[in-house]
């Protein structure tokens, strides 16, 4: 639990998983991958992030790592949607702690 509570002390981070958790209202259509079935890719959130891409990839990875978002490849991209269950156990783990 701590590397999950770890991947979540950052702002980016945090944007990352509030943006993703409605990708149609934050992020244009994509040409390949749905925006909510596949998920975003990940140059349109280092684009929104206004940072480069492999600082925004070292943000995903985090949040990938901790299992809050999982990654999926579609041609030469990546394209990242949050883990919805694994976020609903996190949410009652720490409830239960707390």
């Amino acid at each position: 639990m701590l590397s999950d509570l770890r991947a979540l002390a950052s702002e980016p981070r945090l944007l990352i998983l509030s943006w993703l958790k409605d990708p149609v209202a934050h992020f244009p259509p994509q040409v390949y991958g749905d925006l909510v079935d596949d998920g975003v890719c990940a140059q349109f959130i280092a684009n929104k992030l206004n940072m480069t891409q492999p600082s925004a990839t070292g943000h995903l990875k985090i949040l990938e790592r901790a299992g809050l978002i999982r990654g999926r490849r579609i041609r030469q991209w990546v394209f990242y949607r949050r883990d919805e269950e694994r976020i609903a156990r996190l949410k009652r783990t720490i409830e239960g702690e707390l």
